[in-house]
């Protein structure tokens, strides 16, 4: 191993790298098509040449996005639940789950391609999906904030729908309202 792999990449590269995925995933957002690459590399304020070097085709950016997001969803949870009782920190959640939808609008027919594929294992993501709604409801379960007989897919499956219906940000006071309502319906009985 030299001296240079030894150490990791350089401050700089870490930091380009950063800012493309940040860019990326806000140009996706609000991105009706999938943005070019060279426009990706121009806001992020790098040369196209760098944007390459870190993500040499358009699935590996469109890849490291994807898992980006899967990442913060997951530590989210635990980290929300570390400052929030468990139904705010549900709620916050949801948000973040929207934030993840949202982020697809740009990169949908690329990720569709590389699902199609094998190249991102989608029940794999589901899976730790799952498990970041569930250990949110176990602690709202245990605290009495959320009720006992919802499930993690009876939560994604609501998430989906609402959603679809109102996608972000085009409709977030509509999603917003619509998540309000969802909580509403899962805190437990009053008695």
């Amino acid at each position: 191993m030299t001296e240079a792999e030894i150490r990791g990449p350089r401050a700089d590269a870490t930091r380009n790298r950063d800012q493309l995925l940040a860019v990326a995933t806000r140009m996706f957002v609000s991105a009706d098509a999938e943005p070019s690459m060279r426009a990706i590399a121009r806001q992020a304020g790098v040369g196209i040449a760098t944007l390459y070097r870190h993500f040499p085709t358009r699935e590996s950016l469109v890849d490291a996005v994807y898992r980006d997001q899967v990442v913060r969803l997951t530590t989210g949870a635990r980290e929300l639940l570390g400052r929030l009782p468990p139904a705010t920190a549900m709620r916050r959640w949801m948000d973040l789950f929207g934030d993840w939808i949202a982020t697809k609008n740009g990169m949908l027919d690329t990720l569709l391609a590389m699902i199609e594929a094998g190249e991102i294992a989608h029940a794999r993501t589901r899976t730790e999906l799952l498990a970041a709604i569930t250990t949110i409801l176990d602690a709202g379960r245990a605290a009495g904030d959320l009720r006992s007989d919802v499930t993690a897919d009876d939560i994604a499956a609501a998430l989906i729908g609402i959603f679809t219906v109102a996608p972000r940000p085009e409709q977030a006071a509509k999603g917003d309202r619509l998540l309000n309502l969802l909580m509403d319906g899962l805190r437990p009985p009053p008695g």
